[in-house]
């Protein structure tokens, strides 16, 4: 930040002109669907909620997670994370699985949860 000679010595904005580091660590996949966002990093699965859902936000280590489902439907698609030590909701022939390692999606984010999924199973080789 350059010193302007008009800025006096207690000016606040001048003298915390640094902002504090960040980890800045880009996702590998990010999709947004209709029930959250699936960020997939190299070492960890972020499942953050939309507000509306009954859900709270997780973060899946990805030495805890065993696979992942695409399923893509007629009309209501989903993804699965499967979790070591967690239990999956399963589908049946008129419904799909509803759980916190779950999300689900349209016709138009297919692509991304098909990009998701090879994401997650690469890391996991």
């Amino acid at each position: 930040m350059v010193d302007l000679p008009w800025r006096g010595e207690g000016d606040e904005e001048a003298s915390d002109s640094t902002p504090d580091p960040v980890d800045d660590v880009d996702p590998v996949v990010t999709c947004e669907f209709q029930d959250g966002t699936l960020n997939v990093y190299d070492d960890e699965v972020v499942i953050e909620r939309t507000s509306r859902s009954k859900f709270a936000e997780k973060t899946i280590p990805l030495i805890e997670v065993t696979g992942v489902t695409y399923a893509g439907r007629l009309v209501i698609s989903y993804i699965q994370i499967e979790q070591a030590g967690f239990e999956n909701d399963t589908a049946s022939r008129l419904s799909t699985p509803v759980d916190e390692n779950t999300l689900h999606l349209g016709r138009g984010k297919r692509s991304c949860a098909k990009r998701a999924r090879d994401a997650i199973r690469a890391r996991l080789e």
